[in-house]
């Protein structure tokens, strides 16, 4: 499975980014897509996840959301009412075999793409 995440750039707080994931290898539709994000000093965390249903971190619930196209097999992330905190590389990630009691821990994910940077100015 290969993972090419893209989308990221520098916006203003309130402005909104939509993160893409093209993968290979595997069907989205019939795998765990999950994005992620490391702030610089910070360790890795959970964002958004979609396993059938949409999972969210409580930080960017309301704001943030996940979605797929089946035809493209990309999983997008559309982040809307940016704030300065987002600021943060930006992982999408794939797994095969999560349960949904482990959707939010990274480790459970088997494949991650390169990374793509979001930088929110306020």
């Amino acid at each position: 499975v290969q993972l090419q995440a893209s989308g990221g750039g520098l916006v203003q707080a309130g402005g909104s980014l939509r993160l893409s994931c093209a993968a290979s290898g595997r069907a989205v539709s019939r795998t765990t897509m999950g994005w992620f994000r490391q702030a610089s000093g910070k360790e890795r965390e959970f964002v958004a996840a979609l396993k059938g249903n949409p999972y969210y971190s409580d930080f960017v619930k309301g704001r943030f959301t996940i979605s797929r196209d089946s035809a493209k097999n990309a999983v997008y992330l559309q982040m809307n009412s940016l704030k300065a905190e987002d600021t943060a590389v930006y992982y999408c990630a794939e797994g095969s075999r999560i349960i949904t009691s482990r959707i939010r821990e990274g480790a459970a994910y088997d494949y991650w793409g390169q990374g793509t940077q979001v930088t929110v100015s306020s």
